[in-house]
């Protein structure tokens, strides 16, 4: 009995090793893209905010990112093709699923008549900070399942 590999299995190894490294990139590229989509549309410097513990402003973040990792994940889960095929669908879902999420989050926020820019900047934990994330999440998760 022999355990030889076959003979492609180091190339194909490689291969999938750069994939994964070029589909990181992406992904980390469009959670940077997200955030500063979340921090240019919310008012206040959410980054500022989050650095000086405003706990708010740290809900409204987190969830945030977590809903950005969400539709990226299904926008890299769903991409097909070849390798280059694949990035660039994943980028462009992604982009346009980010667009769509902060727009929808936006959208709700104005609806529920919520003073985000008050609520990010109290030093106070507000349980609205509570329902901006779940919105957030739940957006989050529609737009990505928009994307499949």
């Amino acid at each position: 009995m022999t355990l030889a590999l076959d003979p492609g299995f180091g190339g194909v190894l490689v291969g999938n090793i750069g994939a994964i490294a070029l589909y990181a990139v992406v992904g980390l590229i469009l959670m940077v893209f997200g955030f500063y989509a979340i921090d240019w549309t919310t008012p206040g410097k959410l980054s500022i905010l989050v650095r000086n513990g405003a706990p708010n402003a740290v809900i409204v973040t987190a969830s945030g990112l977590v809903s950005m990792a969400l539709i990226i994940v299904v926008a890299i889960w769903s991409a097909q093709g070849k390798l280059s095929e694949g990035l660039l669908s994943a980028l462009i879902y992604g982009i346009v699923g980010i667009i769509v999420q902060v727009a929808a989050v936006r959208l709700l926020e104005w609806v529920t008549r919520l003073d985000i820019g008050a609520l990010i900047e109290s030093d106070r934990f507000a349980p609205a900070s509570v329902v901006v994330a779940a919105a957030h999440v739940a957006l989050g998760l529609v737009v990505g399942v928009a994307i499949i």
